[in-house]
């Protein structure tokens, strides 16, 4: 959405802005009158060390971090956002979640009215070594719920439909596999079947091709939460069982893509009941710019490869496999939708020369990908709603408001642009500039 509008002036208490060099500047309180809201601002953002990512310089989020070195420690998520588990800064004592509570305008005034004066969007980049927890998002009632039972469990009341753009190859599980599959599971992998139990596994045997669909759900549910909850001892005994066979098997066959699967996630979680759940979803490969979106109550894990992600602000995660976090058993059996549709795969849509975009059915967020040759340029009109942009790769420059605060860009530079905000960008050479930009979803301002 194109607009002329500047932005509002910000209270007096903090004003900050870009110098011409892209230095941070911090103005002393004026009692009288505030300057306009900076054009640009550079954000210092927060690398999460979970066991599941990449290490040193295989790590995609410690490259763009410059933290390649990290102790050792794997560096598995980069957050840009205001989320109170790890609030990007625009200075060591100015987090970008109070920034934007002292001076809403910089929100825009809708987004600033619909999202109570936050951010709406956490933006990230994942590199990921091996499988996340298999997991839920809830919806918005059932995550008020869950914080207020458990706070120290689910950190907040919000839902978090997310969506994940693959920026090298990157697989995930991602919803139920339809009826069909589901038989042929339950017909050659015995220790699936043993664990779901005769009765449920017959009543999945007998649905006929008419009757797929919603009537399909009670038994799909009851089978996969007769398996997620089974004794560990059992399932403990089923995966080795199903390894042996596979095994002796694969020196006579070649095994099929998910079996291979399986054998590679019970090396990463021996024992793990996510091992036997694999079979029961859909296994998705994005291809470097192919996206994912991820809707409340689907099931899904991350395997491996890395990704732009995007999402509601929360961080609420129900698990109940491939993970030694807490995990919700009842909670994510009780809470998904077991639907049997293969995810669909988004490949984005050109908005303008150099720039495609993903568009989510959430109003949260939105991603463009801008892919600059050396010497080409680029604006993006004001919109009505803040943006986060994230240099990928190469050089060049951004110039932001309607006097410009600039700055040159390289690998890794994170930048929060207000509301209201005119952006250029420009690539400098040898390679191409790659930047990603996370916004308000344009659907919501129309």
């Amino acid at each position: 959405m194109a607009s002329s509008a500047t932005s509002s002036p910000a209270p007096a208490s903090l004003g900050l802005g870009l110098g011409r060099g892209g230095l941070l500047l911090l103005a002393d309180d004026e009692p009288t009158s505030a300057p306009p809201l900076p054009g640009l601002m550079r954000l210092r953002c927060a690398v999460q060390h979970y066991d599941w990512g990449r290490r040193g310089a295989d790590s995609l989020v410690a490259r763009l971090a410059d933290d390649t070195a990290a102790d050792g420690r794997p560096c598995a998520e980069l957050w840009m956002g205001t989320h109170p588990t790890a609030p990007s800064s625009l200075a060591p004592d100015v987090s970008l979640r109070d920034w934007v509570a002292r001076n809403p305008a910089a929100l825009g005034r809708d987004v600033a009215a619909r999202w109570a004066g936050d951010l709406p969007f956490l933006f990230k980049v994942l590199s990921v070594a091996k499988a996340l927890s298999i997991q839920a998002h809830p919806d918005r009632d059932l995550a008020r719920a869950l914080h207020a039972l458990r706070p120290d469990a689910y950190r907040d009341a919000n839902h978090k439909p997310e969506m994940a753009v693959a920026i090298t190859e990157f697989r995930a599980l991602c919803g139920f596999v339809g009826t069909q599959e589901l038989k042929e599971v339950l017909r050659t992998v015995p220790e699936v079947r043993e664990l779901v139990g005769k009765e449920d596994a017959a009543k999945l045997m007998s649905v006929k091709e008419q009757n797929e669909g919603i009537g399909v759900r009670p038994y799909l549910q009851s089978a996969f939460t007769n398996l997620m909850a089974a004794n560990e001892e059992v399932v403990s005994e089923a995966i080795s069982k199903l390894k042996c066979r596979l095994d002796g098997e694969s020196k006579v066959r070649a095994l099929t893509k998910k079996e291979k699967l399986v054998l590679s996630l019970e090396r990463q979680y021996p024992g793990d009941v996510g091992v036997l759940a694999a079979f029961f979803f859909n296994y998705v490969k994005l291809n470097p710019g192919e996206a994912l979106y991820v809707g409340a109550n689907e099931p899904h894990a991350y395997l491996s490869g890395d990704c732009i992600e995007c999402m509601a602000t929360s961080d609420n995660v129900v698990r109940a496999g491939l993970t030694p976090k807490y995990r919700d058993v009842e909670t994510l059996c009780s809470m998904l939708t077991y639907n049997q549709i293969f995810p669909e795969i988004l490949r984005g849509v050109p908005v303008q020369p150099y720039v495609t975009r993903y568009t989510p059915s959430t109003d949260e967020f939105e991603i463009d990908h801008y892919f600059l040759p050396p010497g080409k340029s680029v604006t993006m009109s004001a919109v009505a709603g803040p943006s986060i942009f994230l240099v990928m790769t190469g050089k060049g420059e951004i110039k932001a408001g309607s006097v410009p605060d600039e700055a040159k860009l390289k690998e890794g530079n994170i930048f929060f642009v207000p509301a209201y905000t005119e952006v250029n960008l420009l690539a400098f050479g040898p390679g191409c500039m790659q930047l990603y930009r996370a916004g308000v979803n344009s659907i919501f301002f129309s």
